[in-house]
């Protein structure tokens, strides 16, 4: 298996924003969202573990999203990239927009 690369500074700092501006659109969805905000502090499962207060096998499952991790978890994840955890719709136009046009029609 090819050793991981730590990625650059500017590699860094473009996936946070390609990151962020994903989020704005509602379109991560766990797991992946969970390596990509990993991978946008550019860590290892390792450092990711040691940072949130896991195991690095609990990272390896989120990630491959064979685990069910707790809503606290989820919460640190999160917070490490100044996100909270929500609902969000499943349509780009969401629930609240389908709902006024079907009340006026």
């Amino acid at each position: 298996m090819a050793r991981w690369k730590k990625p650059t500074r500017e590699e860094i700092l473009e996936h946070r924003r390609n990151l962020a501006e994903r989020a704005r659109h509602g379109e991560l969805r766990l797991p992946g969202a969970v390596v990509e905000i990993r991978k946008s502090f550019g860590m290892t499962q390792e450092e990711f573990s040691k940072t949130l207060g896991v195991t690095r096998r609990q990272v390896a499952e989120i990630e491959a999203g064979t685990a069910n991790p707790t809503f606290e978890t989820l919460d640190k994840i999160g917070r490490l990239f100044g996100f909270t955890l929500g609902f969000v719709p499943r349509t780009a136009r969401g629930f609240f927009s389908e709902s006024r046009s079907e009340r006026q029609g």
